[in-house]
């Protein structure tokens, strides 16, 4: 199994560098999030084509390629804020050199389309954190809980998170590595080298505007590719902004659940990560231990 690092937490007065690897962002958004961050007593960089526009892109491959491996080769730079996801970060996957990144390595920040980049940072042996992004920062009040846990994390101060019982929760202890994120990314690497491991892992998903029946094509692909069996618990996050479509017999939750049930460990449902405003920051790559029991799930970070 492949050692996972930890980059260095920061400590006030680093660098964070904010990017846009795919889709295009109010550039309001952005200024209101380095106010966040320089809030937080860190230095905030916004990379030269954070603002740009492309199409429904942030600039063309190449302008958003040079942004992020920018950041990462910089030494000073601590963690890199991805500012939204959309779609796009697919075209940069193949294109980065970890050369520089390995000696100097640095959290990075973000979610949905940004998937991606977290399955690059795992394959490449670095945790990264699946966390809330610009728009979040700009609009949420300062006492967001969700920032404030990405905050302390950042600091060094790993979190623990409760989620409350839910009718589908099946009961159990897990320790694993925690690995996961967008349904619908994860489902476009199956294949490809930057796939995740199935065995040891504790998976998270989320999704946006899909329909139940491509939610279930895309968990019946885990099921037939074997990784359902393999994992060693299961935690499903919030399915937003789609129609209810009875068509195939269940609701969203009820299918994952009667997929899942044979294989025994412990599966957490409607826990707080996904396109909503409650979406805790989650570390990838991070050893942590999933409790489900009567009163609900405890997620402990190791």
């Amino acid at each position: 199994m492949r050692t996972i690092q930890f980059p260095p937490y920061l400590q006030e007065g680093d660098r964070v560098t904010i990017i846009s690897p795919a889709g295009k962002i109010d550039k309001n958004f952005l200024k209101d999030a380095k106010k966040t961050l320089e809030s937080w007593g860190l230095e905030v960089v916004i990379s030269k084509h954070a603002a740009g526009e492309a199409g429904r892109f942030s600039g063309s491959v190449k302008q958003r390629t040079a942004d992020l491996q920018s950041a990462m080769d910089d030494e000073s730079t601590k963690a890199i804020l991805c500012s939204r996801g959309g779609y796009g970060a697919i075209h940069l996957i193949d294109q980065i050199d970890f050369t520089k990144f390995r000696e100097n390595p640095k959290w990075l920040l973000g979610y949905s389309d940004i998937t991606l980049l977290h399955e690059l940072l795992q394959y490449n042996g670095f945790a990264s954190v699946h966390s809330p992004m610009a728009r979040h920062l700009s609009v949420e009040p300062k006492d967001d809980v969700c920032s404030l846990h990405l905050k302390n994390l950042l600091f060094g101060e790993l979190p623990t998170y409760q989620s409350p019982k839910h009718k589908l929760n099946i009961k159990g202890t897990a320790k694993g590595t925690l690995r996961g994120g967008n349904l619908s990314v994860l489902y476009g690497l199956r294949g490809t080298p930057y796939d995740f491991p199935a065995e040891g892992t504790i998976l998270f998903i989320e999704d946006i505007g899909e329909r139940p029946y491509h939610i279930d094509r895309m968990m019946n692909n885990l099921k037939l590719g074997g990784v359902l069996e393999k994992l060693s618990g299961l935690i499903v996050g919030q399915f937003t902004e789609y129609e209810e479509d009875l068509s195939i017999g269940k609701e969203v939750y009820e299918m994952i659940a009667d997929m899942v049930k044979p294989y025994g460990y412990p599966v957490c449902f409607n826990f707080p990560v996904g396109h909503v405003v409650n979406n805790v920051p989650l570390i990838c790559g991070c050893e942590t231990e999933l409790t489900v029991g009567n009163n609900g799930a405890e997620l402990i970070f190791k």
